[in-house]
Order: C-alpha cells, then structure tokens, then sequence
C-alpha cells in the first residue's frame, strides 16, 4: 500500500516535525530527539508524561496540553523508544513539582519506560510510574495491553495535576482509573507498516478480527463479519461482565480507517444496548483517540466515575486530540 512520506526512514521524524509546525503555539520539539513538549514551561506543577510508538496518532502527542500530558515520547512506528528518549521527555517536562510516567503495558515500554526512571532519579528528578492495562481481550490480568483506556488516564491525572496535586496524589488519581477503566476492539480490515507496505496480517473481505491490538497485530478470535449491532453486542457483553458500576463515560475509538460516520453508527448501538442493560452514561467520546495507521475498525472502552472522575473529564485542556 502507497502512503503519503518521503523516505519510510524519516516517517516518524517528519511527522513530529509537521506537528510542531502546524501547532507552534503549543508545541516545541526537544533537540535531537523525536519528543515533543510543552511550548510554555511547566513550573510549580506535576508533569505527566507518556509516549511509545508511533502510529497511534493522535496518542500520543495530540494530547499535550493544559491539564493533560507535559511530554510525549515518539518512538519509531509500533517500536518502544529508547531509555535515552523517555528521559529527555521526563527533563523536558519536568516543571519541579515531580513527573508520572503513563506507560502502557507492552513489555518494551514497560522496561524502557523504568530504565528512563532510574537514569532521571539519578538526576534528582521524582518520577513515578503507572501502568496501564485496560484490554480485557487478554485473559491473564497481568498480561492486558494498554489501549484507548490510556487516554482516560490522561486526561483525568493531568487535570489533577493541573489542580496542583501532589506527584503521590496523582499518581493514586490515576491508578483508580486503571483500577476501573476496560476496553475491546475489533477490526475488518489491518494496517499497512510505512517500511514494507505489507499488512500486519491477513483477512478476508467476509471475515473480521475481535480482540484486536493497537500494533497492528491480529486479534484473538477470527469470525465472519456480523452486522454492526451484533459485533457491538458481542463486545458489550465481554465489557459489562467486568465493569459493574452501572455510571460510566464510554468512548468509542476508531482505528485510523474508519470513517467517523460509522463511529457514530457504532455509538447508537452501544448506547442503546448499554441503557438496555441499565448503564447511564454520564459522558461520550465518539472519535480517533488511539489509532492502529489506517486499520478499518474499532473499540469500546468503559470507565466507571463518580463526582470527583466526572470533574476531572470535564476540566478544561487545550490538546488537540482531546
């Protein structure tokens, strides 16, 4: 598959120099690095950090910004960046106050995320790391991968941060959204890597792929393609089976090639059945949040709130991708 780039080399470098270029209010990129940061200074306040590979997009630069991410870390396409990357992240946004890396759970960023945290404390900087293992389509709890739930976190410990919480407050912000926060995805068709053109793997016109990642790996179950209400039954009734708590915000989270128009065709259909089984649903987000390139589907995610979850969705931000 053709993709709009110069040189599959530079596809990751050119984009996060396109971002700051089009953002330049917002954003500055630190020297040398693909890491994008603040364009203001983050002084007084705890700075939250996050990043991993690239292709997700918006996620994860598109959500620095007031009361939301200090820093995002860009590594090369579905590639964990380097120690070396995260820490110039975490001493980019580092405004004094400490810094949470939101780390989703893969095992490259998991480690090099960690290794960043020891090489920044050596710097006399406070760090302190969450992660992140919102997908339910990975039966041992410990193994989840992190997806579209991340943004949650995101948004909810960077308001608190905002409000000028503690690095250790926050951090206890932000693993009660983990604690709470589930998702599943689906898709009907993969993604295409800039590097070989290849997809990350096979599917048939009449086929589709259920518990699918966000790197572009297939997913766990392979099925024939059902009608729109029936693929959003089948994941509802895996979510709900873990989310009890009948308040929630419900994002419905496109894969990169799926047209808004049958996002919002998915969201009727979650809302419908989730008033069906009981749940209100106190906030929606319809849209591209973590995206897998140009993968032809979607997922849903679920976070139970209460009052204080509600406030700090609702807490103004400046991101571009919230």
């Amino acid at each position: 598959m053709d993709k709009l780039m110069q040189d599959a080399n530079r596809f990751v470098s050119d984009m996060v120099d396109g971002l700051v270029l089009a953002h330049p209010d917002l954003y500055a990129k630190v020297d040398g690095v693909n890491v994008i940061k603040r364009k203001e200074p983050l002084n007084g306040k705890v700075a939250l950090v996050s990043g991993g590979g690239s292709g997700h997009e918006p996620a994860h630069a598109g959500f620095i910004g007031d009361g939301m991410l200090a820093a995002a870390v860009c590594g090369e396409v579905f590639t964990s960046p380097t120690p070396d990357m995260v820490l110039e992240g975490i001493k980019a946004a580092d405004g004094g106050k400490g810094v949470l890396l939101v780390v989703k759970n893969y095992s490259g960023d998991v480690m090099n995320f960690d290794m960043a945290k020891e090489l920044a404390e050596l710097e006399d900087i406070e760090v302190e790391t969450v992660i992140v293992n919102d997908d339910i389509a990975i039966k041992k709890e410990e193994d989840r991968r992190g997806v579209a739930g991340t943004i949650f976190v995101h948004k909810i410990a960077g308001a608190a941060a905002a409000e000028g919480k503690s690095l250790a407050e926050v951090k206890v912000i932000a693993e009660k959204v983990i604690a709470g926060v589930r998702s599943i995805g689906m898709a009907l068709s993969p993604c295409y890597m800039p590097e070989s053109g290849k997809p990350g793997f096979d599917l048939h016109e009449d086929e589709m792929e259920i518990g699918i990642g966000i790197h572009g790996e297939k997913g766990l179950e392979r099925k024939p393609i059902a009608s729109v209400e029936a693929i959003v039954t089948e994941l509802l009734d895996r979510l709900t089976a873990e989310v009890s708590d009948k308040k929630v915000a419900v994002m419905v989270n496109g894969m990169g090639g799926t047209p808004v128009s049958e996002l919002y065709i998915t969201y009727k259909y979650v809302a419908e059945q989730l008033q069906a089984k009981g749940y209100e649903i106190v906030r929606p987000f319809v849209g591209n949040y973590m995206t897998s390139l140009e993968m032809h589907g979607f997922s849903i995610t679920l976070l139970p709130v209460d009052d204080e979850l509600i406030g700090y969705l609702d807490a103004k931000t400046n991101a571009i991708g919230f």
